[in-house]
């Protein structure tokens, strides 16, 4: 086939489609010669082309200049599928005229169309996005242009006016001189010209002054359109759709910045009004004939009430009055939600309890429980004395919902304040923002139910407490559920940590009163801060005096017990009368309160003949424990330690009798290293009335009432469990036991009711009941019917006691171990004759004989015991009946 030079290939797409002269003429000769080559389809007429010329297939490069230059835009993407039309096509007329080398030429020619044009349509995406960010950018161009040109104008529109203005005022000032004066016109032409200049020089700064205001207004629209284009030709270069785009990044920077730094929102308003002020104020400048202070001032009232432009003359003062007196509005919005939302955000602190406590030397109480309100009860009184203290109070809960819980408490708080705080005390922030640095006194409070948890709780706190930077001004106190526990928090804290074990503490002061009747309300006394407590206290006069004397030495206490500084510190609890008090020395006494006694001089009392009346030895005793606690084991022993030679302990409970020797074993009890005591067991539930009928309950000198490690979690549930067993058994002890005729001197129930009976059955046995809650105390009080341990009431006073002195817990301490000194109640027959008259000091001196410091008595017919008596030094009439208080090494 034969080329045309003279066809155009930029004009008509024929060398996509041959001509039909070519078709026509070519072909049909062949047709003719070759008759088997005839295809059976019927043939398609062609249209008849204009100006038809024979086919050329072009070059590389004239095929990509033609389809670049005859094909418009939309249809480029659809050149391949008219390429593979066109190709089928040749290649049927191909094999119909024979034309082979033809169609070899063709193909090749086809395959480099279709390479090229992919890789020009990839190009030309690529090309066309670029020339769409181009036009972007220059209609922004365009348009700012436009506006500052029309400003241009329009402010010399104005300033052509204000200039006729002047010049007409000039004129009238001419007229008047030259009236006035006509000898000084020369003098007149050297004033005009330098009012000329100022003139020229004040419109200049005029013009200055609003295309600074109008080019400052433009700059970040400008710097946003910039980083708009920037970002979109990044992503549009380097074919990144996932790359996060500038502008996205600078908002991101802007939102980071607001949230750290809490004056930036405050301080962003600020400049923004500041911005304003100027920016308005130099269009003011410009398009008025004001100066430029008093533009700034009209700018600051624009801004401040929109409402002060109504005055405003003229299309361009009008014009930017309103500009300013808008962005003033949106200025005065957007600082009315600041003040709002700042308002609203401390109001929500203070109500959620976030705000910080910026208090000294007042006492922190970390946790909440059943405790707590006898706790603040015991902190309340003792802080009484001092016109009232501060009491924080940081738990896990909300505070709205504590302080109700404080307002429902039914006591005085005699002047102390209580703060609530909503945190954890295990966050330092929290910590620090109640002021812990500073407390006086730390209370760690024990969470109820399992105790492994909630010492393991307290054992974290302690070493959040101890990680303070700025350290602890005061001691810690820490409650604790099990023995066991204590050594690893006393390990952590160090010195600074004070242990009360609570269910250690209720379980030997549950067996100390088992075997002497009345001692817990003696207990209650001394523990609490409504009657008489422990104080320490140094005083020098008594330096180089025996304890003897010391003894005697305070009518208003009563001294325990010696702090001797040679021993380091340590406190001696009833020591030798032989000791001498040395420098430095400080006494331990039992008093009303720190400030309401001191030492006096040595009182006259006659010593009175020490009678010497044996003791009696040691009964063995028949013992039931109903119900089963954690320390059980250490209860045991205790127990072995305290009763005589051949004591029992019934153990009655629903724990199966092979498992209790396995329990007991992994407590640390040897069963076979029991000296006293034999354990008897019994399996049963205390609170069905057939268990309990099996057991002998009119032979057991002491019965204790354990509150049951599987309802110990619920205070309600274990004293509901705890009353009904102890109704039981007295009914059952009552029926069991002879009745008596006499009636009931203790209360006012006759011998015939329910309630005097058990009365009467009181008398011959002993029962202590754990009491969880301090409302189940009035039922038992009322009835009369059982000594009780008011266990959380109790433990709410020691911790108070140790919180306000940590030197107490050392005496606690020994007054609960095994061995050492203990609280007693002796017979009054053991000091003195019947109807014998003598003073409380007589007695006190004869007591010392025994080694023993009396602090108290309980006459005969009274119900409760009086502690540090007053009018020591007075005689009286005592009978045998009366029992003392005593503090003496245990038997």
């Amino acid at each position: 086939m034969s080329l045309d030079p003279e066809s155009s290939p930029s004009t008509s797409r024929d060398w996509f489609y041959p001509s039909p002269s070519i078709l026509n003429s070519s072909t049909s000769s062949r047709i003719f010669k070759h008759p088997k080559r005839f295809s059976t389809n019927p043939r398609i007429p062609k249209t008849n082309y204009p100006n038809p010329k024979p086919f050329n297939p072009p070059s590389t490069q004239q095929s990509f200049s033609s389809s670049s230059n005859s094909l418009p835009r939309s249809e480029v993407k659809y050149a391949a599928i008219r390429r593979r039309i066109d190709s089928s096509n040749r290649r049927e007329k191909t094999q119909v005229l024979d034309y082979s080398s033809e169609n070899v030429s063709a193909q090749k020619t086809e395959k480099t169309f279709f390479s090229m044009e992919q890789a020009i349509s990839s190009k030309g995406v690529n090309h066309l996005m670029g020339l769409q960010l181009k036009k972007r950018w220059n209609l922004a161009l365009y348009v700012v242009v436009i506006v500052i040109t029309f400003s241009s104008l329009l402010y010399k529109n104005f300033s052509l006016h204000s200039q006729v203005d002047d010049l007409q005022d000039q004129l009238s000032k001419l007229n008047v001189r030259l009236k006035a004066c006509s000898l000084l016109d020369s003098v007149d032409n050297l004033d005009v010209i330098p009012e000329e200049n100022d003139l020229y020089s004040n419109r200049r700064l005029k013009v200055f002054a609003l295309l600074v205001s109008l080019t400052s207004l433009s700059i970040p629209l400008l710097i946003y359109i910039y980083i708009d284009y920037v970002s979109k030709w990044l992503r549009s270069a380097e074919n990144v759709l996932e790359e996060v785009s500038l502008n996205k990044q600078l908002e991101y920077r802007v939102d980071v910045f607001l949230s750290l730094h809490p004056y930036a929102k405050p301080l962003a308003l600020l400049v923004a009004t500041l911005l304003l002020i100027c920016l308005g104020g130099l269009a003011l400048f410009g398009v008025t004939d004001d100066s430029l202070a008093h533009c700034l001032w009209l700018s600051w009232t624009y801004v401040a009430d929109s409402g002060n432009h109504t005055n405003s003359e003229g299309i361009g003062p009008r014009l930017v009055s309103v500009s300013i007196s808008f962005g003033g509005m949106l200025i005065f919005a957007m600082m009315l939600g600041l003040v709002s939302d700042a308002i609203s955000e401390k109001f929500d602190s203070l109500r959620k309890g976030k705000s910080e406590v910026v208090e000294k030397n007042h006492t922190l109480i970390l946790g909440w429980s059943d405790k707590l309100g006898s706790l603040l009860n015991q902190l309340a009184i003792a802080n009484h004395s001092l016109g009232g203290g501060t009491v924080v109070v940081m738990a896990e809960r909300d505070k709205e919902e504590m302080e109700l819980d404080i307002a429902k408490m039914e006591f005085d708080f005699k002047g102390t304040s209580v703060i609530c705080r909503s945190g954890s005390p295990l966050i330092l922030a929290d910590l620090k923002k109640v002021s812990v640095s500073k407390a006086r006194a730390v209370i760690v409070l024990a969470e109820d139910g399992n105790a492994d948890q909630s010492d393991a709780r307290a054992l974290r706190t302690v070493l959040s407490l101890t990680g303070v930077k700025e350290g602890l001004k005061g001691h810690i106190v820490v409650e604790l559920s099990d023995l066991d526990n204590e050594v690893l928090v006393k390990l952590v804290g160090g010195e600074l940590v004070e242990t009360v074990v609570a269910h250690d503490v209720i379980g030997r002061l549950m067996i100390q009163c088992a075997r002497q009747p009345g001692l817990a309300q003696i207990w209650e006394d001394i523990l609490g801060f409504e009657n008489c407590e422990f104080y320490i206290k140094r005083w020098s006069q008594l330096d180089g005096m025996h304890f003897e004397d010391v003894l005697i030495s305070f009518p208003d206490a009563i001294p325990c017990g010696v702090k001797a500084a040679s021993c380091g510190g340590k406190i001696i609890l009833n020591p030798d009368d032989s000791y001498v008090l040395q420098e430095g020395d400080e006494v331990l006494v039992i008093a009303e309160d720190d400030d309401t006694y001191a030492p006096t001089a040595l009182p006259m009392v006659k010593e009175a003949s020490f009678i010497d009346f044996a003791r009696p030895a040691r009964k063995p005793q028949k013992i039931l424990l109903s119900g089963w606690r954690r320390d059980i084991d250490d209860m045991i022993v205790v127990l072995d330690a305290f009763l005589a030679p051949g004591s029992e302990l019934w153990m009655f409970n629903e724990v199966l009798e092979k498992e209790r020797d396995k329990k007991l074993i992994e407590g640390g009890l040897d069963i076979n290293r029991l000296v006293n005591i034999t354990l008897v067991n019994r399996e049963g539930n205390a609170v069905i009335r057939r268990h309990l009928e099996s057991l002998p309950l009119e032979s057991f000198d002491s019965i204790l009432i354990l509150a049951d490690e599987s309802v110990e979690d619920s205070a309600l549930q274990a004293d509901s469990r705890s009353l009904a067993t102890l109704l039981l058994i007295r009914d059952i002890q009552a029926k069991r036991l002879p009745c008596r005729e006499t009636m009931v001197s203790r209360g006012s129930f006759s011998q015939g009711s329910w309630m005097g009976e058990m009365q009467q059955a009181s008398d011959q046995s002993v029962i202590i009941s754990e009491i969880l809650d301090p409302r189940t105390k009035n039922l038992l009080s009322m009835s009369k019917i059982s000594d009780y341990v008011l266990s959380n009431e109790l433990v709410s006073m020691a911790l108070a006691m140790v919180a306000e002195d940590r030197q107490i817990n050392n005496v606690l301490e020994e007054l609960f171990a095994e061995e050492g000194n203990e609280m007693h109640i002796r017979p009054s027959d053991l000091y003195l004759r019947e109807e014998e008259e003598l003073s409380f000091y007589e007695i006190l001196l004869r007591a010392r004989k025994r080694r023993e410091i009396v602090i108290g008595y309980r006459l005969v017919n009274a119900e409760r015991a009086v502690i540090n008596p007053p009018a020591k030094n007075e005689k009286r009439r005592w009978s045998t009946k009366d029992v003392f208080v005593v503090i003496a090494e245990k038997e």
